[in-house]
């Protein structure tokens, strides 16, 4: 089987929008649950999304455990070796206490990447491939939540421009999911079931085409 690691935030994870922090989306109707199945069972899909995880960042009020980066690689040591990982992240680096352009957001992501090859969790041999997706920018009204993203709405409708340039510096692969999803406006930045299902769908048709080698078989002493 091939190993995707899908690495991400509260839309990773399938928080509902408008809901609490525990209210979730069943594992089926999460994006990275989606694709498994468009995937077929060839495919291992890990969803690994933390509602309030920022790229590289420690939150002063949340925690130094929303860090993207500092649980970047016991995650994927512990998951290796992997075929792919999906870095989606970014939408909480635009909360007003960090104050954030989009550019360093796209930094972050950046950071990320140079750390998953740093420590090359693929096969012997190969290195995984990344997937960087840029989030649907948020609504402007965000409810509750406007004054935690102050200034954020404008500044998210950045981040595809940014993501693709760094995916593209760094030759890595790359999706706007605000091509083919929305923002839910129940709370102005999470995924509603519709957005799930469209961002699953597409990652798992241009996975599929990407160019993978043969799968080997394990021999066991």
């Amino acid at each position: 089987m091939r190993t995707i690691l899908c690495y991400g935030d509260s839309n990773t994870y399938g928080q509902v929008p408008g809901g609490g922090p525990l209210d979730r989306y069943p594992r089926s109707q999460r994006w990275s649950g989606v694709m498994a199945a468009e995937l077929g069972p060839g495919w291992d899909v890990i969803g690994e999304g933390l509602s309030g995880r920022t790229t590289v960042h420690d939150d002063p009020i949340e925690g130094a455990h929303k860090n993207g980066r500092t649980y970047l690689t016991p995650c994927i040591q512990s998951h290796a070796p992997l075929d792919l990982v999906i870095l989606m992240l970014g939408t909480n680096d635009l909360k007003r206490r960090f104050n954030q352009p989009a550019s360093e957001v796209a930094m972050g992501i950046g950071t990320l990447i140079h750390d998953i090859r740093d420590f090359n969790p693929g096969w012997p041999g190969r290195t995984p491939e990344i997937f960087v997706v840029a989030p649907p920018p948020m609504k402007d009204e965000l409810h509750e939540w406007n004054s935690v993203f102050a200034g954020a709405p404008s500044k998210s409708r950045e981040l595809a421009l940014e993501f693709e340039i760094m995916a593209d510096s760094l030759e890595v692969h790359f999706m706007d999911a605000g091509k083919i999803a929305q923002s839910d406006p129940r709370d102005g930045f999470h995924l509603g079931i519709e957005a799930h299902r469209a961002i699953g769908l597409a990652l798992a048709e241009v996975i599929s085409a990407i160019g993978w080698p043969p799968l080997k078989g394990v021999v066991h002493a």
